[in-house]
């Protein structure tokens, strides 16, 4: 099977089934794709919190493609395979203002550029305190166009793929995606060092990404109509978690709550300040439904995993 390149300027703003393919391979071909990070390099590795209040944010979420499939037809599912995934040495997480699970509560711009030590696979957050992040790469864009006449934004996410953010399509994943178009139509973008379920800061550690993906069609799998996804094998650790919780009759409110809880109880026991900790959130601490049954209310958990923090606490 043929190997193919996509190149960082071969990106596009836009899900649109209007905009031409940049490459035509067949089923069972591998693309490597060169990525910039989300913010489309208006955040280098010497920003500061100046180019967040200045970022452009309709340049924001490029992906990279249009790949049109040979063989691919509507009803049909896009299988594609993560065959490897490498960072840049450095990336970037940032409050945004107006975007993220608490917009409203942290309107101020804020920016953390991190140093990515990719053969030890972690990064420092705070290497006084010696809280470390351990480096999970991923794309948080990956999907085919849809049917309807675009342009749609690349910001969410749509039954056919896009901004999924799912931290767990890693190197050894397969996604699987429902296929709406001729030729599919497949691109991807928005690197990610490392991340925690829900993103719920709207920034993970952003970084600018090399990906292998092998693209094929497969034809009997009419349930695939939305993103499925299978895991490469998972180490099981003696992992220990802290978790808040948030209880609300509203599942966003519920995620909101449990958010805000694990900001000050990080300020509490590590002294970390709420902007620290509402990234700290986003990057390490997982939003989880916990419960959605017994109404009128819901619970919702963000579990932070204790390994990241040398000092434990009781």
């Amino acid at each position: 099977m043929s190997i193919h390149s996509v190149a960082r300027h071969q990106s596009h703003l836009a899900w649109d089934n209007n905009i031409q393919p940049i490459l035509r391979v067949k089923s069972g071909d591998t693309v490597k794709f060169d990525c910039l990070d989300a913010s489309n390099g208006q955040i280098t590795p010497d920003a500061t919190v100046a180019s967040v209040a200045s970022l452009v944010f309709s340049n924001v979420d490029q992906v990279n493609g249009p790949i049109f499939v040979e063989g691919a037809q509507p009803g049909d599912t896009l299988k594609v395979e993560v065959l490897s995934i490498e960072t840049a040495d450095w990336g970037w997480t940032a409050c945004i203002p107006g975007f993220g699970l608490l917009s409203d509560e942290f309107p101020e711009p804020a920016l953390k550029i991190w140093k990515l030590n990719k053969k030890g696979g972690y990064t420092y957050f705070n290497e006084e305190k010696d809280i470390k992040i351990l480096l999970c790469p991923f794309a948080g864009e990956m999907g085919v166009v849809r049917k309807e006449r675009g342009p749609f934004s690349t910001i969410p996410p749509y039954n056919t793929g896009g901004n999924i953010d799912t931290k767990h399509i890693t190197a050894g994943s397969t996604l699987y995606l429902p296929i709406e178009v001729e030729g599919a139509l497949f691109s991807m973008g928005d690197g990610h060092a490392a991340q925690g379920d829900g993103a719920s800061l709207g920034t993970a550690i952003e970084t600018p990404i090399v990906a292998e993906l092998r693209f094929s069609v497969v034809k009997d799998r009419p349930y695939t109509r939305t993103p499925h996804f299978k895991t490469p094998p998972v180490n099981v650790s003696n992992e220990e978690y802290y978790c808040t919780t948030g209880v609300e009759p509203d599942l966003r409110e519920a995620s909101r709550a449990a958010l805000r809880h694990m900001i000050q109880y990080l300020g509490q026991e590590y002294g970390l300040d709420p902007v620290e900790a509402y990234m700290l959130c986003s990057v390490a601490g997982d939003l989880r439904i916990h419960e959605v049954v017994d109404m009128p209310n819901y619970l919702v958990g963000l579990m932070m995993p204790s390994s990241i923090f040398s000092q434990q606490k009781s």
